[in-house]
């Protein structure tokens, strides 16, 4: 990976002068990217109150960070939990990423993955409505819930919702019921006279970066194999999949947040964030990324379960992202796949936790891969 000076310190400022001081409201603040997500703003000098059940896994991300910030471990199914500690926050902007995330989990909870994603995502709304000081939310769902069609076609914005499996189908409602509470509650042509409220959606690809050990994930369950001596099976190799940094997926929430909070009511909407067309890749070629990085990776490709249906190809088309909010990913997937091994290997081999570290890197530097 080579990088050079200079290509975000703008950006960096803009963003400081935004959030330093402001009270944010991050739910899934536990998770991987919650918890990524609460590091930046906490770079950016956020007042900080996270609302999330407690970590899934250990380790986990969450727990390795410094905790200079107010955190509620609770279930967003609690609304009157929620709305309680939303109006204590008093939030300037909501950050709603706690969520069912697992597809092949979908499969086994179904009922638990619509309560979580739909009716949470309800509840953070309902709650939003009773907190006076909220002027934007940000809910994040996910690259899938469009109707795939299985074409090596990108999907934008505007294309149709559906969802084969429970996840995917989950967050395609939660799509349509912020949809439904623009219209109703928090509608455009009434803003700044019958509400102070903007809304908007954001779907990102395979997220990959430092700290996440989620199960059924792929460079996590490369890591645990990995780091335990062990083979790790591939149900999937040929996927192509819209493969991320966690860094570049949150700088596009936290642009788009920044116009919420701007009074932009044109940045009201959905919006996709993913890599370039032409670097969409196969989950063979992240193992052999991660391979040529870490020797000892070790993997065997098996058999799918057929019972449990998984798209083969899924692209997203990042083209409003780019022209409206000026956003693109500064990590192609070579140099995604290099800083997130780096963190494994920092943790495991010299006991370091590099995310502050990379956070810094990011906002000093511009990424050519």
């Amino acid at each position: 990976m080579e990088i050079k000076s200079g290509g975000l310190e703008n950006l960096v400022d803009h963003l400081f002068l935004t959030y330093s001081n402001k009270n944010v409201f991050v739910t899934g603040h536990t998770g991987f990217k919650g918890s990524w997500l609460v590091a930046i703003l906490k770079h950016l000098n956020a007042n900080v109150h996270g609302y999330a059940l407690p970590p899934e896994t250990s380790p986990n991300h969450y727990s390795l960070l410094p905790k200079h910030y107010q955190s509620t471990n609770a279930d967003i199914l609690n609304l009157e939990l929620l709305k309680g500690k939303m109006i204590e926050a008093q939030p300037d902007i909501i950050f709603h990423l706690a969520a069912q995330a697992y597809v092949l989990r979908s499969y086994e909870q179904p009922i638990r993955t619509y309560q979580t994603n739909v009716i949470g995502t309800l509840n953070v709304l309902e709650a939003a409505r009773s907190c006076k000081s909220v002027r934007a939310i940000i809910i994040v769902t996910t690259d899938k819930v469009y109707e795939n069609k299985e074409q090596d076609l990108p999907y934008n914005e505007a294309d149709e919702l559906g969802g084969f499996d429970m996840y995917s189908s989950s967050k395609a409602c939660c799509e349509i019921l912020v949809n439904s509470y623009r219209r109703s509650f928090f509608n455009l042509d009434q803003y700044k006279h019958a509400h102070h409220v903007l809304l908007a959606t954001v779907r990102a690809g395979n997220v990959i970066g430092g700290g996440d050990w989620s199960s059924d994930r792929l460079i996590p369950d490369i890591v645990r194999a990995t780091v335990n001596n062990k083979q790790v099976s591939i149900r999937h190799p040929n996927s192509i999949r819209p493969w991320q940094h966690v860094l570049d997926c949150l700088m596009g929430y936290l642009m788009l947040g920044q116009k919420l909070l701007s009074y932009q009511s044109e940045y009201s909407g959905s919006w996709n964030f993913s890599p370039v067309l032409n670097d969409n890749k196969s989950v063979v070629d992240i193992l052999n990324y991660c391979k040529q990085l870490w020797p000892e990776v070790n993997f065997v490709i098996e058999g799918a379960n057929e019972s449990m249906h998984e798209a083969k190809i899924l692209k997203l088309n990042h083209e409003k992202a780019k022209m409206e909010l000026c956003w693109v990913p500064k990590l192609k997937t070579r140099a995604a796949v290099d800083m997130t091994i780096q963190w494994y290997k920092a943790y495991y081999f010299d006991h370091v936790i590099q995310t502050e570290q990379q956070i810094k890197l990011y906002f000093e530097n511009e990424f050519i891969s």
